[in-house]
């Protein structure tokens, strides 16, 4: 039987300098779309699962672009609706070796942030859903967007949805002060909680300390006693969080640790060196959805991981912000088979 995963958030144009160039070098820019939840909801489709996206997109060309590009890959787009004057947009210079990656973002008065409850029946949303997913971006992006997602994760709960949320803060979009005020609250419905040390200090106010993902060394107990913490006071089922080393804009360590709460175990993957990066857009987003496949699979949250880490490294080797390759391929790199030969 299929299992029905719900994603909900905004899909933004995407607009991004071609050849690794500079914006004020660029005369022309690539077109994609993509957002955080749209990129979760594409890689599921991807594995095999039931996705539908839910989010609010203009009644013109450029809307209708958005939902076609989620229906190229199978996404489910009927509970998106057809409102607001304008599509979000950001603007990406690809960065490389030293120099780091830039987004800039156009989306104020978007679709999804000027939308209301009305425009959505939750409760036939959730209806038949085994998973509901959200991150930390869509309640930033406005006041009311914040009370769509409590509106969504008040009948996910309501038809017994499991619920898992990326923290994923994005300081363009709101301070720490405002994130904690408007996340911490949501948590209490979230099963599955999934982020970084960065997005767990600025959205939950949780700390590690010696912790330099520059160098290279990763304090991974500071992540379990982090995880623990969480665990116990928020209530979450499963911590987990990427591990990302970036020796430079182009050359990144990729592993990732997670803590199941049931047996209080810790767990560590093995790292990918990923050199060189193609496009480093959406990584955070495959890794989410290889966990979401993992644990809905009934894997156990470390065997997950594995997943999760292999699906997300495998991202980084090519453009846009989608994830598009199959179990087999996510699973033929967890054997071993990392060495990029020809297949014939």
């Amino acid at each position: 039987m299929s299992r029905k995963i719900v994603t909900m958030g905004e899909i933004m144009l995407r607009l991004s300098t071609p050849e690794h160039r500079r914006f004020v070098q660029s005369q022309s820019f690539d077109v994609c779309y993509g957002g955080g939840e749209a990129n979760v909801a594409v890689s599921l489709s991807n594995y095999g699962y039931d996705a539908e996206f839910v989010s609010a997109v203009p009644q013109n060309e450029i809307g209708d672009s958005a939902v076609n590009a989620l229906r190229t890959y199978g996404v489910g787009t009927e509970h998106i609706a057809r409102c607001g004057e304008r599509l979000g947009i950001y603007y990406l210079e690809s960065g490389s070796a030293m120099r780091p990656s830039k987004v800039i973002y156009d989306r104020a008065g978007s679709s999804i942030a000027t939308a209301g409850k009305e425009e959505f029946d939750f409760d036939a949303i959730m209806k038949d859903a085994d998973w509901f997913h959200f991150t930390g971006i869509t309640p930033a992006v406005s006041d009311s967007a914040a009370e769509l997602v409590k509106a969504a994760l008040v009948a996910a709960k309501a038809n017994n949805v499991k619920v898992s949320c990326d923290l994923n803060f994005r300081k363009k979009l709101w301070t720490s002060q405002k994130a904690q005020s408007v996340m911490r609250p949501l948590m209490e419905y979230v099963d599955v909680c999934i982020g970084n040390e960065e997005d767990a200090a600025k959205v939950l106010g949780y700390e590690i300390e010696n912790n330099d993902v520059v160098s290279g060394k990763l304090n991974t107990e500071g992540y379990k006693g982090m995880f623990e913490k969480m665990a116990d006071e928020l209530g979450f089922e499963v911590c987990v969080s990427s591990l990302r080393v970036s020796h430079s804009a182009s050359d990144n360590g990729w592993s990732g640790c997670v803590y199941n709460a049931k047996n209080k175990e810790f767990f560590c993957s093995r790292e990918y060196r990923i050199t060189p990066i193609v496009d480093r857009i959406g990584g955070g987003d495959s890794f989410a959805a290889g966990m979401i496949c993992g644990l809905l699979d009934g894997k156990d949250p470390k065997d997950a991981l594995s997943f999760a880490v292999a699906a997300s490294a495998l991202k980084h080797t090519i453009p846009g912000d989608f994830n598009l390759f199959s179990r087999a391929e996510v699973e033929a790199l967890m054997e071993g088979d990392g060495s990029g030969r020809v297949q014939r």
